[in-house]
């Protein structure tokens, strides 16, 4: 994935337009509660306002209507921390699309949410020109809006005189391509979660180009009963069992493998109070849940990933959130920590073990991107990208 570069550029003089992901939560009140978004998007917008660039940067923030701006869509608070973490006061202006605002080199405004300009979310070409002819330099920086087509994401990136992507985009690019494109053998990854229907496509996809395919969650439970074993009551899709018995054929062809577990911790409810019980999985009752899977497993796992080059995690491999089940993620974010492949993470439950277990440190790199993410690793092109792409040898 070739790509101009934001730190490639001499912006001094420029007028720069970054898009950026400043979708953070609030509170009733307004509030910020969590502002890792607006911290990650901080270097590009640095790197072009040390350059001497006057700087805009917008982004959408929840869900708005398109054409109003209520109270809780506004970027007013994102306006404030920015400039706290900046250590500037940062304006905020509103009805921009047509210009009629000034900035100074050496500026930064926040331009007001994004997705309440009509035809923002349809990739408008009229909006996405106006917006074009705002800038010199146009920055995507927001890699978890990657795989939407929308006019701040992907229509200004072909209008606009330069397209580059910012520090925290390459970031995501460098890495994915590293892990995906061009891994270091052998390559695994884990694909957890409750349903295979959701992550079916990914497993396809990863299925033709990983060395061992690691399940687990419902998703395992699916794979066991494909392997013809017995799994209780466990989460699972009988009606799928043929398509992973497909994936499995896939590896299998391949000199590749899906290891499933040789050991399960089961209980007879999902709950803090239920009691787990550790059986090898020819041993699983009528009314068992499969919640974790067992020590034996974990050990497996672990000598899996210690013996990787490449790793790509998205999922946990139990119900992590309840101690007596947390024993084989636990097991496996540690053997991530000490593995010395190169690993990457991606998904709202992946990183809330990863904030669990203490191992953000020792991830090779954390995505921002949920289903941007997902959509990379099912090998589909991401429009946004696809724009910057396009762009590179201009």
């Amino acid at each position: 994935m070739q790509v101009k570069k934001l730190t490639d550029l001499d912006v001094k003089g420029k007028k720069v337009f970054i898009r950026a992901d400043l979708n953070v939560p609030q509170d009733d009140a307004g509030n910020i509660t969590e502002d890792t978004r607006i911290r990650a998007s901080i270097p590009s917008i640095r790197y072009a306002v040390e350059g001497g660039a006057a700087v805009m940067v917008t982004s959408h923030l929840g869900r708005p209507t398109e054409g109003e701006l209520k109270a809780e869509d506004t970027l007013a608070p994102v306006a404030v921390r920015l400039g706290q973490l900046l250590g500037k006061p940062v304006r905020l202006i509103q009805n921009w699309v047509d210009g009629g605002f000034d900035v100074a080199p050496g500026e930064v405004v926040l331009l007001e949410n994004c997705r309440c300009n009509k035809g923002e979310k349809k990739d408008n070409e009229e909006l996405a020109r106006k917006m074009a002819a705002l800038c010199d330099v146009y920055v995507n920086d927001a890699f978890g809006t990657a795989h939407r087509a929308e006019a701040t994401t992907h229509g200004i990136a072909r209008f606009a005189p330069t397209a580059c992507a910012g520090i925290l985009m390459g970031a995501e690019i460098d890495a994915l391509g590293k892990a995906l494109h061009s891994p270091k053998r052998p390559l695994v990854a884990i694909v957890g979660g409750s349903k295979v229907s959701s992550k079916l496509t990914i497993l396809k996809s990863l299925a033709d180009k990983v060395d061992q395919l690691i399940v687990g969650g419902g998703i395992a439970n699916t794979f066991l009963l494909a392997s013809g074993k017995r799994i209780g009551e466990s989460l699972a899709e009988p009606e799928l069992v043929k398509e992973a018995q497909v994936i499995i054929d896939l590896m299998k062809a391949r000199g590749a493998e899906v290891p499933l577990p040789e050991d399960v911790v089961v209980a007879d409810e999902v709950s803090a109070m239920a009691r787990a019980n550790k059986v090898p999985v020819d041993e699983v009752g009528p009314h068992d849940r499969i919640l974790d899977i067992g020590p034996k497993a974990a050990a497996q796992l672990s000598q899996i990933i210690a013996n990787a080059g490449t790793i790509v995690w998205n999922g946990p491999v139990g119900v992590f959130e309840l101690p007596q089940f947390a024993g084989g993620t636990k097991m496996m974010a540690s053997a991530i920590a000490h593995s010395e492949a190169f690993s990457i993470a991606g998904g709202g439950d992946t990183l809330a073990a990863i904030a669990k277990f203490h191992i953000a440190d020792d991830v090779g790199y954390i995505s921002t991107g949920g289903g941007a993410f997902l959509e990379f690793l099912e090998g589909k092109t991401l429009p946004a990208i696809a724009a910057l792409e396009a762009r590179f040898k201009d």
